[in-house]
């Protein structure tokens, strides 16, 4: 689990997050891109329209997962699905 400063309110790592893995395991992390067809977004919405659990927890907030869509620019899973198999390259 993340710690709470590292990750950013609306979804995904803030700045400091993405230093603080680059420091402990030398990845190199990136800003969410949330329009267009990056293929880190494509990716990314392939990833994330096959995962399982909630949009919202038992109090009606939305999830780490939800927040991420949210702030890769999709609305739903379904909307991550859609966009990913439209724009997946043809092997």
């Amino acid at each position: 689990m993340v710690a709470k400063v590292y990750q950013n309110p609306k979804g995904g790592l803030n700045a400091k997050g993405r230093a603080y893995f680059k420091r402990k395991e030398g990845s190199n992390l990136k800003a969410p891109v949330k329009k267009g067809k990056n293929p880190r977004r494509v990716s990314f919405a392939a990833r994330f329209a096959g995962m399982k659990g909630p949009m919202k927890d038992s109090k009606g907030r939305p999830t780490r997962k939800a927040l991420a869509l949210k702030a890769w620019g999709f609305g739903s899973v379904a909307a991550a699905r859609s966009f990913a198999n439209n724009n997946k390259k043809k092997a």
